[in-house]
């Protein structure tokens, strides 16, 4: 019984601390639209064909050879590659800006 008063005592004793407080970092960049991001930059999305996307997007500036099972291709663009399975496209990546 004694233990329990005298914590009682240590918890109604303790500082009563305010409510918590945290300092907000605020970063203009994160404010645009990420280079990934949807709206960022016109490109080929998942599922186009190739004949889509050459018609849409033009002649890549270098079309590397298929590689692996199931064959992967990547056409190179001055601002993007694009990855295709088979004809379709599985993704599109921006290059870094240097």
């Amino acid at each position: 019984m004694r233990k329990g008063l005298l914590f009682l005592a240590a918890v109604l004793a303790a500082p009563v601390a305010g409510p918590a407080q945290a300092d907000v970092l605020l970063i203009d960049a994160i404010a645009e639209a990420p280079a990934n991001a949807p709206g960022a930059l016109p490109r080929p999305t998942r599922g186009m064909t190739m004949n889509k996307v050459r018609a849409e997007f033009g002649e890549p500036t270098k079309a590397n050879p298929w590689v692996g099972d199931p064959p992967i291709t990547r056409w190179d663009y001055p601002k993007y590659s694009v990855f295709f399975e088979h004809q379709y496209v599985l993704d599109t990546v921006i290059h870094r800006a240097p």
